[in-house]
């Protein structure tokens, strides 16, 4: 299980999100710095944490404007801090929806859960992008020109399983 975990939401406004997600472990038996001495175990790995990722995205609704989009995990690696007992995993996401001039929306709908462990999600918006409702079920920040958003869950925190996001381009 992570012991932290940071997502990074870039939008671009052609309607390209394209997502980061690291997930920090704690790895006191070196289960992921040995997969760096096997090869085909690394890549089975990376083959696994994919589809896993891909079966929990496939389970939210995800909606830009109101239509759904579908996030698709592009890239995984399996890396480490300092120490061979702290490994991360690093998720690429993409995915497109059509944005317009003016005000646009995103929305995930997922299961509602508690936290388990800390983590801090930052939304990039174009420069000149001024972010209007934010709904999400943590502590939230408007960072930047108005156009960065950051929100940080703790453990234990309560999730309604529901986002919102409306920001309008210039």
């Amino acid at each position: 299980m992570p012991i932290h975990a940071q997502g990074f939401f870039c939008v671009h406004r052609r309607g390209y999100v394209n997502q980061i997600i690291i997930y920090d472990y704690y790895d006191p038996k070196g289960y992921f710095a040995n997969l760096a001495h096997r090869p085909l175990d690394y890549e089975n790995e990376i083959a696994r944490l994919a589809a896993n990722m891909q079966y929990f995205l496939d389970q939210e609704q995800v909606l830009i404007n109101g239509e759904k989009v579908r996030p698709i995990v592009k890239a995984v690696s399996i890396d480490h801090r300092g120490f061979m007992e702290i490994a991360y995993v690093t998720y690429v996401i993409e995915f497109k929806g059509k944005f317009k001039r003016g005000v646009n929306s995103y929305e995930n709908v997922y299961e509602a859960e508690k936290a388990e462990y800390d983590y801090e999600v930052y939304w990039i918006f174009p420069p000149r992008t001024k972010i209007i409702e934010v709904d999400v079920a943590a502590e939230y920040e408007i960072l930047g020109d108005g156009n960065i958003l950051l929100f940080w869950v703790r453990k234990g925190d309560e999730l309604k399983g529901y986002e919102k996001i409306v920001f309008k381009f210039p």
